[in-house]
């Protein structure tokens, strides 16, 4: 199982004197003391409406919000990642889960074909710092950038001040980069992908989430080969994959496996591969997951703790 120690984690130098301390600690418990990341993405409520909670191959349990919640308390993670009011309104009843903020959203109705994509921030940092005030577990933030963009110079200035003052604070922050726009005529092609990588770097983020790279026509790369020049291009920013859409178990943690031992990514991001399950089954899979991710678990033993024939914890 990989570890990290207390005076293994790099911190950023943007981070106050006082404030190394809480850094420290949050990134310790974002990553399961394993310096990756095992991020449950709870923000779809306003990125695709309704549509991922309710609906054919969706369990019934995915419409009540507080179906991620229980998943989050009851399976294994390193991060719940979901907007300030959502979290707000159930974080009182599981304040075991460390919470990552999403500072910025937008819904899916209006298309590239429309506008360029633009995610506004949605509230100022004062606001979630009264949130850990008040006792909420919150270790960091998130916000996205849609690269390629006409509004991309206003997204990445939103997010470079953002993780300045996150920073100083002692929270960690991870950036969602997208490449999207009229000018993006590949959103998974790996050399944007890879720029996006490096993006979030030259922006000081401490993970960055992506697509995982799509190589088409004479690129014989498999996916987790383009990634690793991705992971590279990040640098000390952990990269880690979006899950995507919901795929038999087997498929997702093959594809997670190969991602992290052969594309270099430093974790997972995963949503609906989770929450679009029973409650049962998802927290089986969030066991399976972080297998893989936090103790590198093969893909058949990964198995083996979804289907139950195996435990996990950590």
């Amino acid at each position: 199982m990989p570890t990290i120690t207390h005076d293994q984690v790099r911190v950023p130098a943007d981070v106050m004197p006082e404030a190394r301390e809480t850094y420290i600690e949050n990134y310790l418990k974002a990553t399961r003391g394993t310096g990756r990341l095992m991020l449950f993405a709870c923000d779809q409520k306003i990125e695709h409406l309704n549509k991922d909670f309710y609906g054919e191959g969706i369990d019934i349990a995915d419409l009540d919000p507080e179906h991620l919640f229980q998943i989050g308390s009851q399976g294994v993670c390193g991060v719940l990642a979901g907007q300030r009011g959502l979290i707000a309104r159930y974080a009182p009843d599981y304040p075991e889960i460390n919470y990552l903020v999403k500072m910025n959203s937008k819904t899916n109705l209006v298309k590239t074909a429309q506008e360029d994509p633009y995610s506004p921030q949605l509230h100022e940092l004062e606001a979630v710092l009264a949130m850990r005030e008040a006792g909420v577990n919150i270790v960091g933030l998130g916000y996205t950038i849609y690269l390629g963009s006409e509004f991309e110079a206003t997204m990445m200035a939103e997010a470079g001040e953002l993780i300045a003052e996150a920073h100083a604070q002692g929270l960690i922050v991870v950036l969602w980069i997208y490449p999207r726009g009229k000018a993006v005529t590949a959103e998974k092609d790996p050399d944007l992908i890879a720029g996006a990588a490096g993006v979030a770097l030259c922006l000081g983020a401490d993970f960055v989430k992506v697509n995982p790279p799509k190589p088409e026509g004479e690129d014989e790369r498999t996916p987790a080969e383009a990634l690793k020049v991705a992971s590279t291009a990040a640098g000390r920013t952990g990269l880690v994959c979006a899950g995507g859409s919901t795929v038999d178990a087997e498929t997702f943690l093959t594809q997670l496996h190969d991602q992290i031992h052969i594309g270099g990514a430093c974790g997972n991001a995963t949503g609906r591969n989770i929450h679009q399950r029973s409650l049962d089954e998802a927290v089986r899979l969030t066991k399976a997951i972080s297998a893989i991710t936090l103790a590198d678990a093969t893909v058949e033993e990964a198995l083996a703790v979804f289907n139950g024939e195996k435990d996990f914890t950590i």
